[in-house]
């Protein structure tokens, strides 16, 4: 059975791509959208009540295949999940590509360049936008982005800028709440915090544990881990910070935590069982 989560298909719609290995009375290419909300929430079905499966960061490609009721059915270009966000929170392609990305874990954007003045918005790390200037008013420098927005230039870099290991990614989440389905400085999950890190350090990673413990990297043995391996058990992943710590965020603490692996391994066994295996990228 076609995956849901990776697969757009319903009784009257379907993308093209399925054509002949599903039923649908339409099947539609989609059309090309970019995010425009600061985060978008993902979800299963069109209701504003169901939780959520993941999150798209401001800037990032969509594939649109239909919009009705409020809600927008999408693909997310980056891991291919599909979901249905608010229509308010993506529209059509229309301007030109996002030259920078966020790589503060959080920041503002203000109406004008001085950060005395009124904020707009905030903004998570990894999210994508265009940069059409530059100017310094009291010492600190501002991006001037497309929309007459103001972001702290320390707080951006162009697009896959890679300047850390995943691991030193992972760090700087430490303390971030956690939230089934996040996937930003404000909240995040398990996977979310692999594929998260991984991104920002110029790597892809499906979404999902269950999809990462399936095809991130190579499968290594357990005696073989080392700093920047991932431990996977039924439903949960960690980020080997070393040989004997994580990092992940979990529902124990809420947080994106650090832990000993022993440690973890205990307490997660009763919920979860035992690691079932370790991968490598």
């Amino acid at each position: 059975m076609l995956d849901r989560r990776l697969n757009a298909f319903r009784a009257d719609l379907a993308e093209q791509r399925l054509k002949g290995l599903v039923e649908a009375e339409t099947f539609t290419e989609g059309t090309a959208g970019r995010v425009t909300a600061p985060l978008a929430d993902l979800r299963p079905h069109p209701d504003a009540k169901v939780g959520i499966d993941s999150q798209l960061l401001l800037g990032e490609r969509v594939q649109i295949f239909d919009r009705a009721n409020g809600f927008a059915w999408v693909r997310a270009e980056l891991d291919g999940y599909v979901g249905y966000v608010s229509e308010s929170a993506i529209e059509d392609i229309s301007d030109e590509a996002p030259t920078h990305w966020v790589t503060a874990l959080r920041t503002y954007r203000y109406a004008e360049p001085d950060m005395k003045r009124p904020i707009v918005d905030q903004l998570s790390i990894g999210s994508r936008l265009r940069v059409i200037g530059e100017t310094e008013v009291r010492g600190t420098r501002y991006a001037l982005t497309d929309n007459s927005y103001a972001v702290v230039a320390a707080h951006l870099a162009p697009i896959d800028t890679a300047s850390l290991d995943h691991v030193a990614w992972a760090a700087r989440f430490i303390e971030t709440p956690y939230l089934w389905g996040g996937r930003s400085g404000f909240g995040i999950d398990c996977s979310g915090l692999v594929q998260m890190t991984l991104m920002m350090s110029g790597k892809t990673a499906p979404r999902d544990s269950d999809m990462q413990a399936n095809a991130l990297g190579v499968e290594i043995g357990f005696d073989e881990r080392s700093r920047g391996d991932f431990v996977f058990w039924r439903g949960h992943v960690a980020i080997l910070e070393d040989e004997e710590t994580v990092i992940h965020a979990n529902g124990h603490t809420m947080t994106v935590a650090r832990e000993t692996l022993a440690d973890a391994i205990t307490r997660i066994g009763p919920v979860y069982g035992q690691p079932t295996n370790l991968r490598r990228v």
